[in-house]
C-alpha cells in the first residue's frame, strides 16, 4: 500500500478505527528488545503523511523511543455492522484494519490549533464526569513521521481493496 497515494484513504480508516475503538494501538520495542502495545486515544493525523499524539499518560512509550524511535501503529475498524456486511458479503468493502510504520519525534507543548482539534474529536463526550479526566489538560504532543503502510489481508475477502 503506497503511503503517499493512499494518504486520504488512511486517514478516514484511522478516523472510523477510532469511532469504533476509541483508541488505536502503538506498537514499540523496550530497552530489553521486547515488544509492547499501547493504546492511544489521542492519535491525530495530518494532511501529509504524519501525525501526533498527546502525550499525558504513556510511560513505556517515550521510554522506549529513547532507544528505538520506530513504531507500528495499528487502526481497526472494529464496527460490528462492517463486519457483519463483510462475513454475510463474503468481501470488505473497506479496509478492516491498517498498520502504519514510523518514527517518533520529540515531545513538545501542543499547539493552540491541536487542542482545538482534541476537544473537537472529544466534544460527544464534554458532559461525562471522564472527559475531564482522560482529556483535560492535554499540553504534551509527540509527533510521528510516518515512512510506510501496510494494509491487513484477509484473503479473498480483501483482495479487491
Amino acid at each position: 500500500m503506497d503511503l503517499i497515494t493512499n494518504w486520504k484513504k488512511i486517514r478516514i480508516h484511522f478516523n472510523k478505527s477510532f469511532s469504533s475503538n476509541f483508541h488505536i494501538s502503538i506498537a514499540s520495542v523496550d530497552v530489553d528488545n521486547n515488544p509492547t502495545v499501547t493504546p492511544i486515544g489521542s492519535l491525530f493525523l495530518n494532511d501529509n503523511p504524519t501525525g501526533f499524539y498527546f502525550e499525558k499518560f504513556p510511560s513505556k512509550l517515550p521510554e522506549h523511543a529513547k532507544m528505538n524511535k520506530n513504531v507500528c501503529l495499528l487502526g481497526v475498524n472494529s464496527s460490528r455492522l462492517f463486519w457483519l456486511r463483510a462475513l454475510f458479503k463474503e468481501k470488505f468493502i473497506d479496509y478492516p484494519a491498517i498498520k502504519l510504520y514510523g518514527e517518533l519525534g520529540e515531545r513538545r507543548l501542543a499547539t493552540e490549533q491541536e487542542i482545538t482539534r482534541l476537544n473537537r474529536r472529544m466534544r460527544v463526550t464534554k458532559g461525562l464526569k471522564g472527559n475531564t479526566y482522560l482529556w483535560g489538560k492535554m499540553e504534551f504532543v509527540r509527533e510521528i513521521k510516518f515512512t510506510k503502510a501496510e494494509k491487513i489481508n484477509l484473503g479473498k475477502m480483501t483482495e479487491d481493496l
